[in-house]
């Protein structure tokens, strides 16, 4: 049975949803993803939708949007990006971990680039740490 995990930011706009297509596109045979947050906004950080897109070949906006964590099931594991804020808390049965990511938007494609390469090598750890359970 598959693990679900939920990928949490305040706005759900940009690192949360780079981890849940990642987590899709690598785990998908184990994991059941969500992303979300606690102040949505209109859609998805448009510099995260170009470089997924030029990297991993994924189109976020046709597979994902912005939602709430109201809008999303009890999860497995909880993992949140780094807010530097209060961090959205969800009900989680396993785990919680705190990645603690810079907010990348506004910055150039360096800083996104690493920002995503980060995402995927901790998508990569999640993984395998579900598949040993």
């Amino acid at each position: 049975m598959k693990k679900k995990v939920a990928f949490v930011c305040v706005h759900n706009s940009c690192r949360s949803q780079i981890a849940e297509a990642l987590a899709k596109k690598f785990g998908g045979e184990v994991l059941e993803v969500y992303s979300a947050g606690t102040k949505i906004k209109n859609g998805i950080n448009q510099d995260a939708v170009r470089l997924m897109k030029e990297m991993y070949n994924i189109d976020m906006e046709k597979t994902q949007k912005p939602k709430l964590i109201e809008d999303i099931p009890p999860v497995d594991y909880l993992i949140t990006m780094g807010c530097n804020v209060v961090c959205p808390i969800l009900p989680y049965k396993y785990k919680s971990e705190d990645w603690g990511l810079e907010d990348p938007s506004g910055k150039n494609d360096e800083k996104f680039i690493k920002t995503i390469k980060e995402i995927e090598s901790k998508v990569h750890k999640l993984i395998e740490e579900v598949e040993a359970i």
